[in-house]
C-alpha cells in the first residue's frame, strides 16, 4: 500500500475556485470553454484539482495518464457516480455494469459485432440511406432541411434493424423524442446541485418516466415477442443482434440473458447506436459544407471506389481511406463521448502525483483531441491528421473518440462502418448547403450535439 503525506499529496495544483461553488458555475456556464482554460493553465502539470458540485475531481490532461487509468491498471479505476444517473434509464447494460458481471456481459455480446456479423449489415444501411436519398429527391428545394433531425432518424432505423431485423416502424412512433427526453434529463440531473428523487413527481421527473415507459414498451414488446416465438420453434433464427443475444451462452455456466439483462444491452446499443452516430454524421455534413475542398475530395475517392452507381460493399468500404479519415477527423474535432470519469478503487500516482482511493477523475476526451502537442491543427478540420505518416509518432491515448482499454466501446467498428458508408452514399450524390453562415457551436450535454439545428439546402451534384 502507498503511503502518502499531507505535503505530497499538495503538490497537485489546484484550480482558483469560488469560496461558495467551487469550479461549477464556471463549468456549467460553459464546460469546453472552461476546460480549455484549464489545459493552457495547468497542461505541463498534467493534472488539476476542481471542485464541482460540492466535490473534488482531479482533471487528466496527458494521454499517458490517460492510458493508465482506462488499460494498463484499468482494474483499479470503476465508472464514476456519474454513470449512475445514466443507469437510471440504461440499466446494469455494458456502459453502466462493471466488475465481473459487465466482463461476462461483454463476452456474451462480443461475438454479435465480429466482422462476419458485420458484413451482413451493409446491404441493410445501403438500403435505409437509398431511402433517405429519395425522400430527400422529393423535397422541395428551397425548403431547408434540419440535418440534426434527418440523421437522428437515419441512426434510429439503422440501429432499429440492426437490432430486431424485422420491421417494427409502427411500434417506433415517438421513440426519438422520449430518446431525447431521456438525454435532457441525465443532463440536467448530472449538473444540479439539487436532485430531487424519481419517487418525488416534479414535471422533469414525470416527463422522465413517461419516457422511459414508452422505450421500455417498444423494447420488451420485441423480447417477448421473440421470446414466444422461440417457444413454438426452437430453431428460429433471425439475422440481427437481439438473436445474436438471446442464443449468447456463458462457457463456464451455460447461462443465457434473462429479459431484464436483454433489456439493459438492447436499451443501451439502442441509445448508443443512435444518438452518437447522429451527432458525428450531423457534423460531418456540417464540416463539408463549409470546406468544399475536402468534399471533393471525398466524392472524388467514393467515385473512383464505388463508381457513380455502384453500393458500398464489406470489401469495398476498406478502400475508402480517405472517407474513413474525414470520420476520424470528424469524430476528433466533435467527439460525441466528450469526456468520462472515473473512481480510484485504490491509491495510485498520475504524472508523478499521488492518487488516494476514491479518488474521482475526469477524462477529458474533447481536450485530448485538441491538444496542439499532438495535433498540427488542433482547432481546424483537416483529415490529413489521420495520414499513416501523421499518426506514426502519435501517443494513442491522444486520440480515443470510442474510449480505450478493455472497455472500449464494443460498438466502434459498427459505428465506423456506417458513417463510412452513409457518407459515401449522401456526399457522391448530394451537396450540403448551409443555411446560416454563423459558426455552430457544439452543446456538451451527454454527447456532443449541435448546439442549434443544422438547417441545410439540399443539391443534387451535377454530372
Amino acid at each position: 500500500m502507498m503511503n502518502y503525506s499531507k505535503s505530497a499529496l499538495s503538490t497537485i495544483p489546484k484550480a482558483k475556485k469560488n469560496p461558495f461553488f467551487g469550479n461549477t458555475l464556471d463549468f456549467v456556464r460553459n464546460p469546453l470553454s472552461f476546460l480549455e482554460k484549464m489545459q493552457k493553465e495547468f497542461g505541463e502539470a498534467g493534472l488539476v484539482k476542481l471542485n464541482l458540485v460540492n466535490r473534488d475531481f482531479f482533471l487528466v490532461l496527458t494521454p499517458e495518464d490517460t492510458k493508465h487509468v482506462l488499460q494498463e491498471n484499468n482494474r483499479n479505476y470503476h465508472k464514476s457516480e456519474a454513470y449512475k444517473v445514466l443507469a437510471i434509464f440504461l440499466g446494469n447494460g455494458l456502459l453502466t455494469s462493471e466488475g465481473d458481471f459487465w466482463r461476462r456481459q461483454r463476452k456474451l455480446a462480443q461475438p454479435a459485432f465480429y466482422k462476419q456479423r458485420l458484413a451482413l449489415m451493409v446491404e441493410m444501411m445501403n438500403e435505409e440511406v437509398m431511402n433517405l436519398l429519395k425522400r430527400w429527391e422529393q423535397h422541395t428545394k428551397n425548403e431547408a432541411l434540419d440535418m440534426s433531425e434527418e440523421m437522428l432518424n437515419l441512426t434510429l432505423r439503422i440501429v432499429t434493424k440492426a437490432l430486431f431485423s424485422t420491421d417494427v416502424k409502427h411500434r417506433l412512433g415517438g421513440i426519438s423524442e422520449s430518446l431525447n427526453e431521456i438525454m435532457h434529463f441525465a443532463d440536467n440531473t448530472l449538473k444540479s446541485f439539487i436532485r430531487f428523487p424519481l419517487h418525488i413527481p416534479t414535471p422533469r421527473n414525470q416527463r422522465f418516466k413517461r419516457a422511459v415507459e414508452k422505450v421500455e414498451a417498444v423494447i420488451y414488446s420485441i423480447i417477448e415477442g421473440r421470446r414466444e416465438e422461440l417457444k413454438q420453434d426452437e430453431n428460429v433464427r433471425y439475422d440481427d443482434l437481439l438473436d445474436m443475444l438471446i442464443h449468447a451462452k456463458d462457457e463456464e455456466t451455460g447461462e443465457t440473458m434473462n429479459n431484464q439483462q436483454l433489456r439493459d444491452e438492447v436499451t443501451t446499443i439502442f441509445m448508443a447506436g443512435h444518438e452518437t452516430t447522429a451527432n458525428a454524421l450531423s457534423w460531418a455534413l456540417y464540416l463539408l459544407s463549409k470546406n468544399t475542398d475536402v468534399a471533393q475530395k471525398l466524392r472524388e475517392e467514393i467515385n473512383t471506389v464505388l463508381g457513380e452507381d455502384g453500393m458500398p460493399t464489406f470489401e469495398n468500404v476498406r478502400e475508402l481511406r480517405y472517407t474513413l479519415q474525414v470520420v476520424q477527423e470528424v469524430m476528433r474535432l466533435y467527439p460525441p463521448a466528450w469526456i468520462m470519469g472515473r473512481k480510484a478503487l485504490g491509491e495510485d500516482q498520475l504524472s508523478g502525483h499521488p492518487i488516494e482511493a476514491n479518488t474521482y477523475l475526469i477524462l477529458p476526451i474533447y481536450l485530448l483531441h485538441r491538444n496542439p502537442a499532438y495535433w498540427q491543427r488542433p482547432n481546424e478540420f483537416y483529415p490529413d491528421h489521420f495520414l499513416p505518416e501523421n499518426t506514426k509518432n502519435r501517443p494513442t491515448y491522444a486520440y480515443i473518440p470510442f474510449g480505450g482499454g478493455p472497455r472500449m466501446c464494443v460498438g466502434n467498428n459498427f459505428a465506423l462502418m456506417e458513417m463510412q458508408i452513409v457518407l459515401a452514399l449522401l456526399i457522391r450524390k448530394m451537396d450540403f448547403l448551409l443555411v446560416e453562415k454563423n459558426e455552430t457551436k457544439p452543446d456538451p450535454l451527454v454527447t456532443l450535439r449541435p448546439k442549434k439545428a443544422l438547417k441545410m439546402k439540399i443539391k443534387t451534384v451535377d454530372r
